[in-house]
């Protein structure tokens, strides 16, 4: 029974996870417009406003430029379009090695896991959970996962937002191994969980809204007669799923990519001390609308990914039924 649930979610998720990877990474770069970790400018921090003022009268006067004006933040289509322009249409699959890897540890695990609670806790007498408990196994389930794939989490979010890297600052990893193995070496293996926090709590919503989401309105469905338990109804509450899912972790999601990708160099401190410090520096720089930058590209992707997801779940178990 165990063993089953695990292979099932797990080609489920492989499957859904590299199907959707090109719009997974639109949207790790969308969450990362508006970063910037530039040194303030010393002539402009250093002058004093006495300084300044006989400096103007006189015939020498010192004038500071002006900052830059902020970037111009572009939508999912048009950085898509860049992304091919710059870097070649094979740059959409940046990490998808990172992301068979995430899938195989973290959805197989939770898709596994969540399917023994499920089983554990329905009604034998009505064949139902209560949504309860469907949340409650989609927390222990997804905070499961998330601790056993963040590695691979971290490694995909860093492959995927690489080429934005001017060429001397970009890390090119040859794969997700190489990533892991350098990460490890040149950050130490704590490294491999940076954000780890972020990636359970994420994981958490995602997987109890997404799986108690779809288990619910799939027996509402079929409760109500409203439609057949076939490929139409599989579709209409995988979507649906998959917007719950993107609402919930949205916030959570953008943190947690600035996190991972922040660079650390030795002896400097780095640009965020923490989860908390991250969220309240975004909020503070680029506004509370910020936390649901990428939202577009997160709901075109989640909802194509979720009813990959349930779509070919539903497959898989009808042809491994007799094992």
């Amino acid at each position: 029974m165990g063993v089953k649930g695990f292979v099932e979610g797990g080609i489920a998720s492989i499957i859904a996870g590299c199907s959707t990877h090109p719009l997974d990474l639109i949207k790790v770069r969308m969450q990362l417009q508006g970063e910037s970790h530039a040194a303030p400018n010393p002539a402009v921090q250093t002058l004093r406003p006495a300084f300044a003022s006989s400096a103007a009268a006189g015939p020498a006067a010192i004038h500071v430029p002006a900052p830059p004006p902020p970037p111009v933040r572009v939508g999912p289509i048009a950085i898509g379009v860049r992304i091919v322009q710059s870097e070649g249409i094979a740059a959409l699959f940046s990490g998808v090695s990172a992301t068979v890897l995430r899938q195989t540890l973290y959805s197989t695990t939770r898709m596994g896991l969540y399917d023994i609670l499920k089983k554990k806790w329905t009604d034998p007498d009505s064949g139902n959970m209560p949504l309860v408990r469907k949340i409650t196994a989609g927390l222990i389930a997804g905070g499961i996962g998330a601790a056993v794939g963040n590695p691979a989490d971290v490694a995909m979010v860093r492959m995927q937002a690489d080429g934005r890297l001017p060429p001397a600052q970009r890390r090119n990893y040859k794969s997700v191994v190489d990533a892991i193995v350098r990460m490890s070496k040149q950050e130490g293996v704590t490294s491999l969980w940076r954000g780890s926090s972020l990636t359970v709590n994420r994981a958490m919503l995602v997987t109890a809204s997404q799986l108690a989401s779809y288990d619910q309105i799939k027996e509402t469905i079929l409760g109500k007669g409203l439609m057949k338990d076939g490929l139409g109804t599989h579709v209409t509450a995988s979507f649906a799923a998959g917007f719950v899912a993107a609402v919930a972790s949205n916030p959570v999601d953008v943190i947690k990519t600035r996190v991972m990708n922040m660079k650390v160099e030795a002896g400097e401190q780095p640009p965020y001390s923490g989860a908390l410090d991250c969220a309240v520096k975004t909020v503070r720089a680029e506004g509370p609308m910020s936390l649901y930058k990428g939202f577009i590209p997160t709901i075109s992707r989640q909802g194509p990914f979720t009813i990959v997801l349930f779509v070919t779940l539903e497959q898989v178990r009808k042809l491994l039924k007799d094992f």
